[in-house]
């Protein structure tokens, strides 16, 4: 049996060997740290079966893929027996892993609350000091059920009534003993191989995501190889905390949520601020680069959702109405639109367009609207109502690679001003539900990868993970604290202008349909500001703070000098405000610090008498003094910077 490994070199093994028989004939080491292999792009348990010539690899613990099955592992069979072990009557229902951690589902009859945590945290010690084997069974559909009847599993059951990959059901064992658990693995080979790990939170999840389901218990974790690694992500989690856009909203009096609306914004004045600033700042950039502002309705009928293919693919996340209509037997069924593109394509469809009108660019700051389920909802980064700095591009099949350079030039220079200097990017291919045949998704991919190649820009594939239309690429940023966010898109489709008839008259003087590209920069004003605030912790880049001036009076005979500063700052475009209470001067400075304001004046007798002011910045603890007229130059230029 030929296994032809990753440097194309070809090591022979007698059929029935296994992973780790691979491993141990390259080296004992190797041996040590193997956890599982790649066969044919497919990972596997280390101790699977080998029968055939195969391309494989062997996944170490060290790497990235072995921390993933590691945190797996940790989930499936020591979470999950842990909880078992401490609540009996508790039933398992998923466990998987997600960005830095994993989380298991529960069913329990009794409340386990974080005070809880630290008890799972030794029973999980506990198992792991075990050092248990890991072994698997596959089994046959109706004795895999057999198995959790008799344990009176009931979801794992349901998994298995509805699952269709017929008799490979993978069950795994520690030791043999009375714990098992079904899991689609690879697993590691023993718990020996369990790194450090921490439980961090504990709510609710309602079965398959669904609200008419029952409300489970679900327990998050992290897990890193290394005491090392997770002592820096814990810290890391910690500074996240501190920098929560919800906790620096709510300081900075920027914006919140009430059960009334749930999932939608009240944004107070200074938050309002933030994102008016943002998005004129955005409007610029849009016409600077040949965008042509438009606005589309807020309800629209569902024909034109259906002849979109919106009705099919998207329905369940639409908000639906229906009205009696009047002069009519019959009630209108209507949708707050999700996306702004099939309005967009209306506006083209009025009147004729020739190839000498492409590319066309049309923007729009549109309010759409999306039902998420309750428990996805999280402050800015995840709501039902939405503005999207969104656009789209009809184009020629030609004109593809230069508009993706363009873009792409756009969002880097904005990006940029905005404090984000690098960012990576995702190709992402044909998902499993699409409107389309195999033939244009295969023109839309082959166009868009192209482009991105020519252009000599590095990228990542993200197989499946399309929009239901087409490909696309995101763009990633990594915040100050390392945390990624995907933000801008760029959607290549050849669906959408067929289906609702767009065309345009070509050179030849025949009719053709134009490439439409839907794409954004920020994504969702609501988001991005989520980020920005998270990013800078609440200390905004000074032109895009809400308050950018306060200036404080020490005592009441300088309130004259005070409101004259301001009005002065105002005449520059700054904002500015006066602060004349009857506080101490400290009390005011530590109110507007913590409201993130870039610079505070402290005015006195001194100050009035010089004609000057005393300023002090965020974040630091020494003043300047400065005449009047030197602080007004110095602070608009910083304003026009």
């Amino acid at each position: 049996m030929k296994l032809t490994l990753p440097d194309d070199s070809v090591r022979e093994l007698p059929e029935g060997s296994s992973g780790y028989d691979l491993a141990k004939d390259i080296g004992s080491c190797l041996a040590k740290a193997a956890v599982a292999v790649i066969i044919d792009g497919n990972q596997q348990d280390l101790h699977d079966v080998i029968n055939s010539d195969c391309s494989i690899s062997i996944i170490t613990i060290d790497s990235d893929e072995g921390q993933e099955i590691m945190r797996h592992t940790l989930t499936a069979q020591v979470l999950a027996k842990a909880v078992k072990n401490l609540y009996p009557k508790s039933k398992l229902a998923i466990g998987p892993t997600i960005d830095n951690g994993f989380y298991y589902d529960f069913e329990c009859p009794e409340t386990i609350s974080v005070d809880d945590l630290e008890k799972i945290e030794e029973e999980m010690n506990k198992i792991i000091k075990s050092k248990s084997s890991i072994t698997k069974k596959l089994l046959p559909k109706n004795d895999a059920l057999k198995v959790f009847e008799s344990l009176d599993e009931t979801y794992k059951q349901e998994i298995i009534n509805e699952s269709n990959q017929g008799d490979n059901f993978q069950l795994y064992y520690q030791d043999e003993d009375d714990f098992v658990d079904l899991c689609r693995g690879p697993h590691l080979p023993n718990l020996s191989l369990i790194g450090s790990f921490k439980l961090t939170k504990v709510s609710g999840a309602y079965w398959k995501g669904d609200s008419k389901n029952k409300m489970l218990t679900r327990i998050y974790g992290t897990a890193w190889n290394t005491e090392k690694d997770l002592n820096e992500y814990l810290r890391a989690l910690e500074e996240a905390e501190k920098t929560d856009h919800r906790k620096l909203g709510k300081e900075m009096d920027l914006f919140h949520f009430q059960d009334e609306a749930p999932g939608m914004v009240f944004w107070h004045p200074d938050g309002w601020t933030i994102y008016r600033n943002l998005r004129n700042f955005v409007r610029d950039r849009l016409q600077d680069n040949g965008y042509i502002e438009v606005n589309t309705p807020q309800v629209i009928d569902r024909k034109l959702w259906e002849a979109s293919g919106h009705w099919d693919k998207y329905r369940e996340n639409m908000f639906i109405t229906e009205i009696d209509e009047e002069h009519a037997n019959e009630k209108r069924v209507n949708a707050l639109k999700p996306m702004n593109c099939p309005g967009h394509v209306q506006i083209y469809n009025q009147g004729i367009k020739s190839y000498k009108d492409l590319p066309l660019r049309y923007a729009e700051f549109g309010l759409c609207h999306r039902y998420e389920p309750s428990g996805t909802m999280h402050g800015l980064m995840r709501v039902r109502a939405f503005t999207q700095d969104d656009g789209h591009i009809f184009c020629t099949d030609g004109q593809i690679e230069s508009e993706t350079g363009l873009f792409i030039e756009f969002l880097s220079n904005l990006y940029a001003d905005l404090g984000f200097k690098e960012f990576d990017i995702k190709l992402s291919t044909r998902p499993e539900m699409r409107v389309g045949s195999d033939e244009v998704w295969d023109k839309a991919e082959k166009a868009l990868e192209a482009a991105i190649k020519n252009l000599g820009y590095p990228y990542r594939i993200d197989e499946g993970d399309g929009a239901f239309y087409g490909p696309k690429l995101d763009f990633v940023l990594t915040d100050a604290i390392g945390r990624e966010w995907q933000c801008g898109t760029f959607q290549l489709d050849f669906n959408l202008a067929e289906r609702l008839n767009a065309q345009y008259v070509g050179e030849d003087g025949k009719k053709h349909i134009p490439v439409m590209i839907h794409r954004a920069v920020l994504g969702s004003f609501e988001r991005f500001i989520g980020i920005l605030i998270e990013n800078y912790a609440g200390k905004l880049p000074f032109w895009l703070a809400p308050r950018q001036v306060v200036i404080a009076s020490i005592i009441s005979d300088v309130n004259e000098y005070s409101i004259e500063i301001m009005n002065l700052f105002k005449k520059e475009g700054i904002r500015a405000e006066v602060d004349l209470r009857n506080e101490k001067i400290s009390y005011k400075i530590r109110e507007h610090s913590s409201k993130k304001v870039p610079i505070i004046l402290a005015i006195g007798n001194n100050e009035k008498n010089d004609r000057s002011v005393s300023i002090r910045r965020i974040g630091s603890k020494d003043t300047n003094v400065l005449k009047l007229d030197e602080a007004i130059q110095e602070i608009s230029r910083e304003n026009s910077a």
